[in-house]
């Protein structure tokens, strides 16, 4: 069976209750049921993990290294993390990136990714269906 790893950064565990007018009223464990489904529905199965902490990430990447693909949305870290941008290219998974909003109509600091370089690709504005289509891209 195969195994992907869906890894979110700080503050993704206040999904529903942070800023709901940008990142929406579903929690990080609806997201995390709804990809369930989809994994049951195509006989794979999907590690998740979440964490405010860089290190953490990091070596949940290097954990990932025989991994069917990992989805990622590195929240803050995206725009200045060049260890979880090195982490990645470290590891020969592919990796897609994930933003629930679109970081490209927000502020200027956002508009950056250090880490879509070494990705297969990014997506970003769709919500969190931007994790399924994530998770659709691999199968």
């Amino acid at each position: 069976m195969k195994t992907f790893y869906v890894l979110n950064g700080p503050n993704l565990n206040r999904l529903g209750k942070r800023e709901p007018g940008i990142y929406g009223s579903e929690t990080l464990q609806t997201v995390e049921r709804r990809l369930t489904e989809v994994a049951n529905e195509n006989e794979i199965s999907i590690v998740f993990r979440q964490s405010n902490h860089e290190g953490d990430l990091i070596d949940w990447i290097h954990e990932a290294e025989d991994a069917a693909g990992i989805i990622i949305n590195p929240g803050a870290f995206t725009h200045y993390s060049y260890a979880i941008r090195d982490a990645i290219a470290s590891v020969s998974v592919q990796v897609v990136e994930v933003h629930i909003s679109n970081v490209h109509s927000r502020e200027p600091f956002r508009h950056t990714s250090v880490i879509s370089p070494v990705t297969k690709g990014q997506i970003v504005g769709f919500g969190t269906q931007g994790y399924e289509l994530a998770l659709r891209s691999f199968l």
